[in-house]
């Protein structure tokens, strides 16, 4: 997978946008302006691509133990971050997209109610 493809992945979701609130280097995608998952692109211009996403605590030490491409958040919080080294090739395509997918809904979860009512009305 490129970038591209999981940018474009990520901006078909409801409610969410692209941003760079930290420096002009860190892709942010937010949902109703919630972070869900961080693109370093001057890694991903190395040839080194990676994301950080939110995840469950429980799952994200399962992830962990099972795939050496997928570590604590760098930068975030460890309990609730992974990152995830998808240059290393260990990780399919289809499990990107699916903690992507874990990652937003984690996040629309934990908005408020009138909040994500809004968001089903998009």
């Amino acid at each position: 997978m490129n970038i591209e493809q999981l940018r474009d992945y990520c901006l078909q979701k409801k409610g969410v946008t692209e941003t760079f609130p930290f420096d002009a280097d860190t892709l942010v995608f937010k949902v109703m302006g919630k972070m869900f998952a961080l693109f370093p692109l001057e890694k991903w211009e190395m040839g080194e691509g990676s994301v950080n996403l939110k995840c469950d605590p429980d799952y994200a030490e399962e992830l962990r133990a099972e795939y050496h491409s997928i570590e604590a958040g760098w930068h975030m919080s460890k309990k609730h971050w992974n990152s995830l080294y998808i240059y290393k090739g260990e990780l399919s395509p289809q499990l990107v997209l699916e903690l992507i997918d874990h990652s937003y809904d984690l996040v629309v979860k934990g908005l408020p109610k009138k909040l994500r009512a809004g968001l089903s009305n998009e």
